[in-house]
C-alpha cells in the first residue's frame, strides 16, 4: 500500500509538457497566460477607477509575465525562456532586410545595429548581470548568415560545391570550438590543507594534563576561524587578495573572482559576453580557437559573396564601391550581409589581436587592467601591448605555458602559508 501511495504521489507530481512550477512553487500551465494574475487585475482595477498605482505593482506584473513565458518541453514540464534571447531573433532580420531596400537605409541600419549592441553591453556590464543576448546574437548571426548563403548566394551559380563545403566545415568547426569553450573556465577548488591548519600550543590548557603529549596541544582551525582571530588580534594578512570572501576559498596566483558568474576562476582572463562565460585556464585555448575558426570562415564567406554580387570589382574595393548592386533585392541583401559580417569581423579581429599579444607577453586581460590602473606596466603600440614583466618567460616559453595550462585545471588550490595566523604560541623557555 505504501508503494502504491508513493507511486501515485510521484505521478501526481510529474509535469506534462505544458506545465511548470511558478515562482510561488505552485503548478501552472503555459496556456494560463495572465488570467489568474492578481497583480494585473489590481493594476487594471486601479486604472479604471483612476486610482494611483502601487509602486511595486508594475514590477510584480512584469515578473509574473516573465515567469510565464515558457516553452513546452517533453521532459520535466515547460522550460522558462530568457527574454534576452528574443531581441536578436527579431532585430537582425528586420534591420538587414530594411538595409537592402536602399543604400541610405543600409547606412542607418548598419550604424544602428552596432550602436544598440554597444548600448546594451554597457547597460548590462554596469549592472553586472548575466544575459544571453550576445550569445543569442552570435549564434543566430552565424546561423542566419549561413542560411542566406545557401538560399541567396549559392543559387546564383558563381559558387561551386567545394566553396560551399569549405564554408560548411568552417561553421561546424566554429560551433564545436564554441561548445568546447562553454564547458567551463576552470573554477578554484578548495584544498583541505588550505582550509584546515594545525596550530601548536606549548602552554598547557586548563582541562588537559600537561604531561599528555609532552605539553603540546594540536588545535585545528578553519580559514573562517583564522580570519576571525586575526581581526580580533589586530593582525593583518600579508595577501588578503588570496582569500575570496564570497566563494570562501583560497585563490591561487592569477585566479580571480567573477562578479557576473559568481565563482573564482583559475587564471581569469575576462568574462566574455559572446560566449556568456568566463575565459580562464580551462577554456582559454578553445576560446582562441573559436575566434580563429569564426574569423577564417567569415573572411572566406565575405570574399565569396563579394565575388558573386560584384564580379567586376576588385575584392578589396568591392565593399566601398559596387555599382548597381541595389538594382536587385537579392544582390542588395547579400551585399548588406557582407557589410554586417565585415563589421563583426573587424571587432573580433581586434579581440583576437589583443589576445595573441597578451599570450605572447603572458599577461591576462584582468592583469593588464589592474596594471594600467596602478601604473605598473609598460605600454606600447597605442596600448595594444601591456607588459607587466611578472610572469613572462619569453615568447616561446609563454606560448608553451599557454598550450599546456589546460592540463593542470583539476589540481586544487595550493596551500597559502601566509594566511595561517599562528596565535597563542608561547614557549616555556622564553617565560623562564
Amino acid at each position: 500500500m505504501k508503494k502504491r501511495a508513493k507511486r501515485r504521489q510521484e505521478e501526481d507530481e510529474s509535469l506534462c509538457c505544458c506545465e511548470y512550477v511558478n515562482r510561488h512553487g505552485e503548478r501552472s500551465h503555459v496556456a494560463a497566460c495572465c488570467c489568474d494574475c492578481e497583480d494585473l487585475d489590481d493594476a487594471f482595477d486601479r486604472l479604471l477607477k483612476k486610482e494611483p498605482q502601487k509602486p511595486e505593482s508594475l514590477s510584480k506584473v512584469a515578473e509574473v509575465v516573465t515567469d510565464r513565458i515558457r516553452v513546452p518541453w517533453l521532459w520535466g514540464g515547460a522550460r522558462k525562456l530568457d527574454l534576452s534571447v528574443v531581441p536578436p531573433l527579431i532585430l537582425l532580420p528586420v534591420l538587414l532586410h530594411l538595409a537592402a531596400l536602399h543604400f541610405l537605409l543600409g547606412i542607418v541600419s548598419l550604424i544602428a545595429l552596432p550602436g544598440l549592441v554597444l548600448w546594451y553591453y554597457y547597460f548590462t556590464h554596469r549592472k553586472k548581470g548575466q544575459t544571453l543576448f550576445f550569445l543569442s546574437l552570435a549564434l543566430f548571426s552565424l546561423a542566419y548568415m549561413y542560411y542566406l548563403f545557401l538560399t541567396e548566394v549559392f543559387p546564383r551559380g558563381d559558387i561551386g560545391p567545394v566553396q560551399l563545403s569549405g564554408v560548411t566545415v568552417g561553421v561546424i568547426l566554429t560551433l564545436v570550438a564554441l561548445i568546447h569553450s562553454k564547458r567551463g573556465p576552470g573554477t578554484v577548488l578548495p584544498n583541505q590543507e588550505a582550509v584546515h591548519s594545525t596550530v601548536t600550543y606549548y602552554s598547557p590548557l586548563a582541562d588537559r594534563d600537561p604531561a599528555v603529549n609532552g605539553g603540546r596541544h594540536d588545535v585545528t582551525m578553519t580559514v573562517n576561524d583564522r580570519t576571525g582571530s586575526v581581526e580580533q588580534s589586530g593582525m593583518e594578512l600579508k595577501d588578503s587578495r588570496s582569500w575570496c570572501p564570497v566563494c570562501r576559498v583560497v585563490r591561487p596566483p592569477r585566479a580571480g573572482h567573477c562578479r557576473i558568474c559568481g565563482v573564482c576562476v583559475l587564471r581569469l582572463d575576462h568574462h566574455c559576453v559572446w560566449i556568456s562565460s568566463c575565459v580562464g585556464q580551462a577554456n582559454h585555448r578553445s576560446f582562441l580557437l573559436t575566434l580563429v575558426c569564426f574569423l577564417s570562415t567569415s573572411l572566406y564567406g565575405i570574399s565569396l559573396v563579394l565575388r558573386s554580387v560584384c564580379p567586376t570589382q576588385h575584392l578589396l574595393t568591392a565593399l566601398l564601391y559596387c555599382p548597381e548592386v541595389y538594382n536587385q533585392y537579392s544582390s542588395a541583401l547579400c551585399f548588406t550581409c557582407a557589410w554586417y559580417c565585415s563589421i563583426v569581423t573587424g571587432g573580433l579581429l581586434h579581440l583576437l589581436l589583443v589576445q595573441v599579444i597578451n599570450v605572447s607577453y603572458n599577461v591576462t586581460e584582468r592583469e593588464a587592467r589592474v596594471a594600467l590602473r596602478e601604473k605598473t606596466a609598460r605600454r606600447a603600440l597605442w596600448g595594444l601591448v601591456v607588459d607587466t614583466g611578472v610572469y613572462s618567460r619569453g615568447f616561446c616559453g609563454n606560448w608553451a605555458e599557454f598550450m599546456t595550462m589546460g592540463d593542470r585545471v583539476n589540481s586544487p588550490s595550493p596551500l597559502q602559508t601566509d594566511l595561517v595566523a599562528l596565535v597563542g604560541v608561547v614557549n616555556k623557555e622564553e617565560k623562564l
